[in-house]
Parts: C-alpha cells; structure tokens; sequence
C-alpha cells in the first residue's frame, strides 16, 4: 500500500470514528432517575385536614419567594391546597387564631394551611423559599386578612 493510500485509508477512519463520536453524543441514555417525596401529606403543618380541590379546571402556580432577615409576612389565608420548600434560610409558620407555630430549615417541606390565617417569620439571614400552589385560573395564592397586603 502507498503513503498516499495509507493516508486516505487513515482519513475514512478519522471521519468514520468522528461521526460514530458524534452520532452516540446525541443519543442520552434512558434512565429512570431518582425522586425522593419531600412532602406528601391530606392536612397542612397545622393538622387540618384538606378538603376539596376546587371544582373548575386546574392552574398551577410555582413561586419563588424571598424575605428578608427577621421579618414577618403579612397575616393571610390561602384558598387552595399548597406546599412550601426552604431553599435557603428558614421559616416560621405561624397560625393566628391558636398562636402554634413551626420552624423549617433549609432542606425541608412543608404543607401550608388553607383558610386559615397564619404568616410566615424568617430568621437571621435571608429565607428563600418554592411555593407550589393547585389553584384555578384567575384565583390569588394568597389573600390577606383585612388591613393586610401581601405581594404574592
């Protein structure tokens, strides 16, 4: 075999390896992956049971939440089942009419009331949280108390 048909023989090779490269680069693997249940609960943090899903098609709504260090949220109420993730910092759920509460840290869920009026308290740094709520089209995710403002 000549230089020059080794090197053409050499090229085929080249570009036959590049596009075998490429074509299983594109292809992902299948895999089931892994999910761990954060939360799943029929009552919120507070023991009362959830009753119903509203009766007209379904709006989810997915928020990113962030409060500043040592404040309080607003007093409000939610009118649909929801539940919360700390990403960052943590969070004191207060409910107004027994005056319980609970913490929760970064890393933790939770399932808020439906309502039931309560506020939410961050600690010394800032608390960043996901809120997922199973609501309608057109409802608020959250209502305040009289004399109140929330801004989500």
């Amino acid at each position: 075999m000549s230089v020059a048909q080794k090197i053409a023989c050499g090229t085929i090779f080249i570009a036959a390896s590049t596009t075998t490269l490429q074509a299983s680069a594109a292809t992902p693997q299948t895999a089931s992956g892994h999910a761990d249940i954060l939360v799943q609960s029929s009552a919120s943090w507070n023991g009362k049971p959830y009753e119903h899903y509203p009766t007209t098609a379904p709006e989810l709504t997915v928020l990113k939440l962030t409060i500043p260090p040592n404040s309080a949220l607003p007093w409000h109420v939610h009118p649909v089942p929801n539940a919360g993730y700390v990403l960052q910092g943590q969070l004191t759920i207060q409910d107004k009419a027994s005056g319980k509460e609970k913490t929760f840290h970064t890393g933790e869920a939770f399932t808020e009331s439906v309502e039931d009026a309560h506020r939410g308290v961050s600690g010394d740094q800032e608390t960043v949280l996901i809120l997922v709520y199973s609501g309608t089209k057109g409802q608020k995710t959250s209502v305040p108390l009289k004399g109140e403002q929330t801004e989500y």
